[in-house]
């Protein structure tokens, strides 16, 4: 009989990795754009560190069919998904987390007056990320990335 081991819960991976002490970069925040850096490579999974300055954020886009999950290190950040052909906010604030499926499409940015960390968990790896307009309330293709490009 084979023991399968249950895969971890990408919320507590991502809250395992909340002190920036224990990161094997260091933090940077970068007015230019958002600083990213992967801070582990697991079997099943990765995890990436990102800082936000007040005003960045990300274009509406998805995870290449990666379920994942993330943490509010510092600071706060609305994430806005989709529903009924509008964007929905909804304010993460420190220790605030959120996992997500697959499909997930969503935009996340710092409205705050203070800069913001958070960190991210995927399941698997990310390959490639589709960013999206919303348009006459429907979700348009905008771009495919792929893996080890500007995200």
């Amino acid at each position: 009989m084979t023991h399968h081991r249950p895969e971890p819960d990408l919320l507590t991976v991502a809250a395992r990795w909340a002190d920036p002490a224990g990161w094997p970069v260091a933090l940077r925040f970068d007015p230019a754009e958002r600083w990213y850096a992967r801070l582990a490579v697991g079997d099943d999974h990765e995890v990436w560190a990102l800082s936000w300055l007040p005003g960045q954020g990300t274009d509406l886009h998805d995870h290449g069919g990666s379920a994942g999950a993330f943490r509010v290190v510092s600071g706060a950040l609305t994430e806005e998904t989709v529903a009924a052909g509008r964007l929905r906010p909804r304010l993460l604030s420190a220790g605030a987390g959120r996992r997500f499926g697959p499909r997930h499409v969503h935009q996340v940015t710092n409205r705050g007056p203070a800069p913001a960390v958070s960190v991210h968990v995927y399941r698997p790896a990310l390959l490639r990320m589709t960013r999206y307009h919303l348009v006459d309330g429907r979700l348009r293709v905008a771009e495919v990335a792929e893996a080890g490009r500007s995200w």
